[in-house]
């Protein structure tokens, strides 16, 4: 079987690698992909958001019989849609179901409806209104963008000003383009992070393994947000007993309610929750597999993804078994040094003599002149296995030492947390 996947970052090489180890994928295409992912699949240069192109594409390649869409603006648009319409099998989620992510006041107004538990919070599609709550509220709280924002909508506020800042910011200043028209004001949960991907086919729910991703951009969670600066898998503090409680109060209904809501999912649902004093709550809800909680997921799965991928288009989730390797996987993230504010692109990387079983996932790579240079603000997601996670973690931090790039900056305590 050919396979299209749709992205260019370190999710989209994590996917590629893992269809290129899968004994029923044949050839793998990848628009527009990266320079790691060139080097497994045959790229080509198509905007994600060009879905004429997307279509004209799959349609002169008849040999595609399945095309993954993995980023987030795609699948809020409907290019799902748009493949299904015209007779083509697609991996993930229709429009109807990707607002899920795409819209927090969906999202909330959700969880609200049915009972699943998030933090309390105010919505506002009116700058002055928000002014007049924000200047009464208690802090520390949270603003976040309606909207889809590349993971950076999101803005802890400890004070008045901070909080009418972010407001002003997003609202007014328009940050974030139109993810800022509305903004949701939530109270700040104080525990432990974890996320929890899970292939779903609409009626069947099968979590991944967990992971715990690392967003703020400096060592102890300093800094602003980014779009994940590292991750591993598994992390400690994800006990069965939490297992279940998730799975009881969260996952399931989370499903059932989108169901009942004529909006069935089918792709990969990613529940980023908080482990409180008083339970799992959910801080955010994802329409595809995160970045970078992919490269510590997939490198841990045993059962051949393709089979599960077509498990899901096919709405047979429950006639596979899936099943994971009990091993630990830590990545850390080689970030270009302004990021995730400006900085610059085309820096040539030098990779030394990295450890043969170590995974160097692509996320902002391009060959320029048969030379390897810089092209996004996270560039490279240095990717080591382990019997536990203080093994990977070593392995992981030895070979990034042996990477470099003008600027290049990351993260020295990945994989500390429990």
């Amino acid at each position: 079987m050919n396979v299209l996947v749709i992205g260019s970052g370190g999710r989209e090489h994590t996917i590629c690698w893992a269809l290129s180890k899968s004994k029923n994928a044949d050839k793998i295409y990848c628009l527009p992909g990266n320079g790691g992912i060139s080097e497994i699949a045959e790229c080509v240069p198509i905007n994600v958001m060009d879905f004429d192109a997307i279509i004209k594409f799959v349609e002169d390649h008849k040999d595609i019989e399945l095309t993954v869409v993995a980023p987030d603006d795609p699948l809020a648009a409907g290019l799902v849609d748009r493949l299904e319409e015209r007779g083509h099998r697609a991996f993930g989620p229709k429009a109807n179901a990707a607002i899920i992510e795409a819209s927090k006041a969906f999202s909330k107004q959700l969880m609200k409806k049915y009972g699943i538990p998030t933090a309390d919070y105010e919505e506002f599609d009116d700058y002055s209104k928000a002014v007049e709550y924000l200047k009464k509220a208690k802090y520390p709280l949270v603003v976040k963008a309606d909207g889809l924002a590349l993971g950076k909508g999101v803005i802890i506020c400890n004070n008045k000003e901070e909080g009418l800042l972010a407001a002003k910011e997003m609202m007014v200043d328009s940050k974030f383009k139109d993810a800022g028209k509305t903004v949701i004001v939530e109270e700040f949960m104080t525990g432990q992070e974890v996320s929890i991907l899970s292939f779903c086919d609409g009626k069947t729910v099968v979590p991944m393994v967990n992971a715990r991703d690392h967003k703020r951009a400096y060592d102890n969670d300093e800094g602003l947000n980014t779009g994940g600066m590292g991750t591993f898998s598994p992390s400690a503090i994800y006990t069965p007993e939490i297992e279940r409680e998730v799975m009881e109060k969260i996952i399931l209904p989370t499903v059932d309610a989108m169901n009942k809501e004529g909006r069935p999912f089918k792709g990969v649902l990613y529940f980023g929750l908080m482990l409180t004093d008083s339970g799992a709550k959910v801080v955010e809800y994802n329409a595809r597999f995160g970045d970078p909680e992919t490269q510590v997921v997939l490198p841990r799965l045993k059962t051949d993804i393709l089979d599960i991928f077509n498990a899901v288009a096919d709405g047979t989730l429950d006639k596979i078994d899936i099943q994971w390797n009990d091993n630990a996987c830590v990545c850390v993230v080689m970030a270009s040094g302004g990021y995730p504010e400006s900085y610059e692109k085309g820096k040539e990387i030098a990779i030394g003599d990295v450890d043969k079983d170590i995974l160097l996932f692509h996320a902002g790579t391009k060959y320029v002149d048969g030379k390897l240079v810089t092209s996004g603000g996270r560039v490279l997601g240095v990717t080591a296995m382990g019997k536990n996670i203080s093994e990977a973690r070593e392995k992981a931090y030895a070979n990034v030492k042996k990477i470099s790039f003008d600027g290049a900056f990351y993260r020295s305590d990945i994989g500390i947390k429990k």
